[in-house]
């Protein structure tokens, strides 16, 4: 059987996110379509808006055939480590293709920037000197790029995907990368028929109408229990202000749990803290990411030696499931469908972060969701 494979956070599900299935099912009218997708959390650090159960059953109804979870610990990482962790479930899955979105859409370039990065000795040595004029690593980055390339890359889905580019590159992956379009604004905080998941979330959270935005059977899993930002505040409040040893934490550098303790005093609401942290040298993704570490307790030592140790599926259809039956006695990981009770470590993580993403939820409901994590059952469905 042959494969297409997407890397997603769903964070939520829209009409952009919908039209990039529709057009690779018009192209590969026979492939499989696997995602593989962030849970509860999301690669800047911040709370999915809807948990990753919903989020699944959205994919399945969208027409994706198998939706397989991208782990905490690689799903809130740099561009780097995320893209590793997805690539390499999707290598470990037998998928030929990758399709993703790109602003510019120009798959060469994204090649010959990645192999640039990968191979020219002078770009390690050229982001040092950028960082060392206060340049914040993605600036550093792309200046470096230019210098090299002569090409500017700033747009997010490109900047990812170089990292696709190279984790296949670095890895000798078989699979082949293949662009679409990217159709909306991502700076624009308009809702229009296509609109970014940002801007949708904050329409969300400003109470607005998203409906000519997303997909109507998407609105249904938008009506209630929706997680946010700053609902996660007093509890990192709490752990910031009664933690001794803030360094522990990954991505908190020597120095700034100083800061960290002297302004979480003085903040009223996490937008507040962020503003009173932020600086040239910690950019608003990377404060995000440490403060997601910090409220969930993820020491350093907890991402040592991280790799992919199993495949954990979320949802699938019948052809994902036939898919699965085909291809399962070539794969030389763990295929899970719920916790085990031999934990892996980074599994083990992922019901600890569950609980955590639960506090903001009614007792019952926070049972409910905590329980999937063990109970959930997978159903082969009816192909479209």
């Amino acid at each position: 059987m042959k494969s297409i494979g997407i890397i997603a956070e769903y964070n939520p599900f829209h009409n952009g996110h919908y039209n990039h299935i529709k057009k690779i099912k018009e192209k590969y009218k026979d492939y499989t379509i696997i995602c593989v997708m962030s849970g509860n959390f999301t690669q800047r650090g911040e709370v999915s808006v809807i948990d990753k159960w919903k989020k699944t059953e959205i994919a399945k109804q969208a027409g994706i055939d198998l939706i397989i979870e991208l782990p905490f610990l690689f799903a809130t990482q740099s561009a780097d480590f995320f893209s590793y962790g997805a690539l390499t479930i999707l290598e470990k899955l037998k998928v030929e293709k990758l399709i993703f979105g790109s602003e510019s859409n120009k798959i060469e370039d994204l090649k010959f920037i990645a192999k640039t990065q990968l191979e020219n000795e002078d770009f390690d040595h050229l982001v040092q000197i950028y960082s060392k004029f206060g340049e914040n690593y993605p600036t550093a980055l792309s200046k470096a790029l230019l210098d090299l390339t002569g090409k500017k890359i700033t747009t997010p889905n490109d900047l990812l995907g170089i990292s696709y580019m190279k984790t296949i590159l670095q890895n000798h992956y078989k699979i082949e990368a293949e662009t679409i379009p990217r159709e909306n604004n991502f700076h624009s905080k308009t809702i229009n028929t296509i609109s970014s998941a940002t801007a949708i979330r904050e329409a969300l959270k400003n109470h607005q109408n998203i409906k000519k935005s997303i997909p109507n059977f998407v609105y249904p899993y938008l009506e209630d229990d929706l997680h946010f930002q700053e609902d996660y505040f007093p509890f990192l409040k709490y752990k910031i202000l009664t933690t001794d040893h803030l360094e522990n934490y990954h991505l908190v550098e020597e120095g700034i749990e100083k800061k960290l303790k002297k302004e979480i005093k003085q903040s009223s609401s996490y937008e507040e803290f962020m503003m009173r942290i932020k600086s040239k040298r910690y950019t608003y993704n990377r404060i995000c990411r440490m403060l997601l570490y910090i409220l969930c307790d993820i020491k350093k030592e907890d991402v040592k030696d991280m790799n992919i140790s199993y495949i954990r599926i979320l949802g699938f259809n019948k052809k994902g499931q036939n898919y699965l039956n085909e291809i399962k006695k070539e794969i030389d990981l763990p295929i899970l469908s719920k916790m085990t009770k031999n934990k892996d470590p980074m599994l083990a993580l992922e019901l600890k972060t569950t609980d955590i993403y639960a506090l903001t939820l009614p007792i019952e409901k926070q049972k409910s969701l905590i329980e999937k994590e063990y109970k959930y059952q997978l159903k082969g469905e009816k192909n479209d």
